[in-house]
């Protein structure tokens, strides 16, 4: 199966953003037709500093290879170096129904906490229909918040087929339920735009800090409590073993369960499951070439891979003549 989805270089990757995604996406690289991207295209809509930007895209790379990425088992590239991309984009333009756009969530979401209403933020969904489709993508993991993006590229799907012929396959999303949200340290979903993130790469302070600052409710200690209904259970069950978080569970359901001691638990089981993926990022920052010239080969890849898509959409539209 062909397998595609991508992460926004918009700050420092977080837990939220590997159980999200980034765990999936580099698990299908041994069975699968993978391809993963940084979509620095669509971090436009909320990054403006160029030199963010940049450095961002670096850092996002970098972060994934250390994560386990490999290059030569799947295409991993930077959004913006195929260009084939924002052409696809502009010619999907032309059978989107603005009701279809105006009916995503994400941009009144977006809107609702202060973003600037422009074009980009508003045609997103198209952008990342272009994403998907050119590469004739047939699974997208993506979380439960873009489960609608995805479905909005299958509606663009059909009705370019409709209109121009059998052009591209529709693509399913695929959403892993027991982690497709994260909560973050305030019991939000784990997310830069709420600032409630534990970063991966992050100092062991920073780390401590926040894992120590999650949101807790002021309980008694002897009392009976729902760990599923408690933030930071599911932080700790994702990083425990499942014997571990059956008996903290357990726990949690008779009464004495000391939240001080959950955090400082926790925060140990995050600097041991990243310990590796941390040695190897060090290294890796050491020379940023190394990872400006695996992007460069999997751009060309990507290129390769996107062009008979691209030549029969120009010819099926009529602006190959």
């Amino acid at each position: 199966m062909r397998v595609l989805s991508g992460i926004q270089p918009s700050g420092s990757l977080h837990i939220g953003n590997y159980f999200g995604m980034m765990r999936r996406m580099i698990a299908y690289q041994e069975e699968h037709e993978l391809y993963c991207f940084i979509v620095n295209l669509h971090a436009m809509t909320t990054v403006s500093n160029a030199k963010e930007l940049r450095e961002g895209t670096i850092a996002a790379a970098t972060d994934f290879l250390a994560l386990g990425l490999d290059p030569e088992k799947a295409i991993f590239w930077v959004q913006s170096d195929v260009p084939e991309v924002t052409e696809l984009t502009w010619i999907l333009s032309n059978v989107t129904p603005m009701g279809l756009l105006q009916r995503c969530h994400s941009y009144k979401d977006k809107i609702a906490r202060g973003l600037s209403p422009n074009h980009g933020l508003f045609a997103y969904p198209v952008l990342m229909a272009a994403d998907i489709l050119l590469y004739q993508s047939e699974i997208i993991p993506v979380g439960k918040d873009q489960k609608q993006h995805v479905e909005v590229a299958r509606d663009i799907a059909i009705k370019f087929n409709q209109t121009y012929g059998e052009t591209f396959v529709i693509p399913e999303p695929e959403i892993e339920d027991e982690v497709a949200v994260v909560p973050g340290i305030d019991g939000q979903k784990m997310s830069k735009s709420y600032d409630n993130t534990i970063e991966i790469f992050a100092d062991e302070e920073s780390v401590r800090q926040k894992v120590m600052g999650i949101v807790t409710d002021s309980r008694p200690i002897d009392e009976k409590k729902d760990p599923e209904a408690d933030n930071l259970f599911l932080l700790y069950k994702l990083f425990a073993a499942p014997e571990d978080a059956a008996s903290l569970a357990d726990r949690y359901r008779t009464g004495g369960v000391r939240y001080s001691e959950v955090k400082k638990e926790l925060f140990s089981l995050i600097i041991d499951y990243f310990g590796p993926y941390r040695r190897k990022r060090a290294q890796l920052a050491k020379d940023p070439s190394v990872v400006r010239e695996i992007l460069r080969r999997g751009a060309e890849r990507a290129r390769e891979r996107a062009a008979p898509t691209i030549e029969k959409v120009r010819e099926r539209v009529g602006i190959k003549y």
